[in-house]
């Protein structure tokens, strides 16, 4: 399979590209171009596109012949650059082509998902702070995404909880809302998260979803699953 990541260069797209690889994927990936020194541990190993990401000649270019493209939301400045990025794949990924997409769990698909009051005083702030500082602007990522879930293409918007770094607990778990119990950890490990978006481009089951997800071994999914296990017994 040929995919192309966009936003290869930045923690999280590494860890993408390197899941990718690992499955033999044909790897085209797609980072500012000051930065693809970054990328250096993955020389001759993938091809690099480099631009902005919401450069519509570089996705054009970039998305050519891609059966799947795993895009990295970022809602940096005030140019509408998640919307951009957004936009310039669906109008420029191959007919049929697996789209999958991350973001935070601020993000709502049908308004059901129940936040916590520490979870909207943080956007708030933060949301706040960045516009007026002029280096970020979620209202970008949500217009971003509204886009997404409005097209007829076979997108998936993966929603991350808070993110650390470590080894890998495995494919994290999800639900179609924040508030449900099982996601009540609100962590997960970054190399999976990167890996849940890996996984996706192969999971029919998650076609036109927005899966909020959590780490596996945290503590509220394990005790989902032990509850789960009653329940079968």
């Amino acid at each position: 399979m040929r995919v192309c990541v966009i936003g290869a260069s930045g923690k999280l797209g590494k860890y993408i590209v390197r899941h990718c690889l690992d499955r033999g994927y044909d790897v085209v990936a797609v980072c500012r171009e000051r930065s693809t020194a970054k990328l250096d541990d993955f020389k001759g190993r993938i091809r690099i596109v480099p631009g902005a990401t919401n450069d519509r000649e570089v996705i054009k270019e970039a998305v050519k012949g891609c059966e799947g493209v795993l895009t990295v939301l970022v809602p940096w400045g005030v140019q509408q650059y998640s919307t951009g990025t957004a936009q310039a794949v669906l109008d420029f990924a191959e007919p049929g082509a697996r789209l999958v997409f991350s973001c935070g769990w601020h993000i709502t698909r049908d308004g059901k998902d129940v936040y916590s009051r520490k979870l909207k005083m943080f956007v708030k702030v933060f949301g706040f702070v960045a516009r007026l500082f002029r280096f970020a602007d979620l209202d970008d990522q949500v217009e971003a995404c509204r886009r997404i879930f409005e097209s007829d293409t076979r997108w998936t918007v993966v929603r991350g909880s808070d993110l650390e770094e470590g080894e890998s607990q495995g494919l994290p778990v999800w639900s179609r809302h924040v508030g449900d119990p099982i996601l009540a950890s609100n962590l997960t490990r970054r190399i999976d998260f990167a890996l849940f978006m890996v996984e996706a481009l192969t999971n029919d089951e998650l076609i036109r979803e927005a899966p909020a997800i959590v780490g596996r071994k945290s503590p509220s999914a394990i005790a989902y699953a032990s509850e789960d296990r009653r329940e079968q017994a």
